[in-house]
C-alpha cells in the first residue's frame, strides 16, 4: 500500500509551533496549493493542514512566513475526535520533508526571525550536510 503526497504551494499564515509536554517541536500550517480549473473559469485553491515535527518543525517555524511558497511530501492522515457531543474529523498532512522554494523576504514584509544569510546579504556557502533536513 501506498500513502505519499507531493504539494506545492504558499503559506497561508506563519506556521505555529508548539511543544509536546516531552518536548517534542512540532509546526502546523496551511498551505494554499492551486487546483487545476478550465481554461475560462477563475483559478481555485485547496487550503491544506500540514503538521511537521522535531527538527524540521523549528526550521519551517523559524525560516518560512505567510506566503512563502514551499513544498511539501509527506502522507495523509485522518483522525477523529469528540466536540462538544459531536464528533469532528480532520484530514491533515504529516510531512516527511519541507523544501523551502524561496526566501523568506521575497513576499513578506514581516520582519526576518532568523536570516539563513550572511550579514552582507549574500549566500553562504553550506553543504548539505549541515542543513537540519
Amino acid at each position: 500500500m501506498l500513502n505519499n503526497c507531493v504539494l506545492v504551494g504558499r503559506l497561508t499564515k506563519d506556521p505555529e509551533l508548539s511543544y509536546t509536554p516531552t518536548g517534542i517541536a512540532n509546526a502546523k500550517f496551511t498551505l494554499a496549493v492551486d487546483r487545476p480549473v478550465g481554461k475560462d473559469k477563475a483559478k481555485e485553491a485547496d487550503f491544506i493542514p500540514i503538521v511537521v515535527w522535531r527538527q524540521q518543525a523549528e526550521s519551517v517555524a523559524n525560516y518560512t512566513v505567510k506566503g512563502m511558497l514551499v513544498a511539501v511530501e509527506g502522507r495523509i492522515q485522518t483522525r477523529s475526535y469528540e466536540k462538544d457531543g459531536r464528533k469532528v474529523y480532520v484530514t491533515e498532512i504529516i510531512a516527511n520533508n519541507v523544501r523551502f522554494l524561496e526566501h523568506k523576504d521575497k513576499n513578506s514584509s514581516s520582519s526576518p526571525k532568523k536570516d539563513p544569510l550572511g550579514d552582507d546579504g549574500e549566500s553562504v556557502d553550506i553543504s548539505d550536510y549541515d542543513l537540519p533536513f
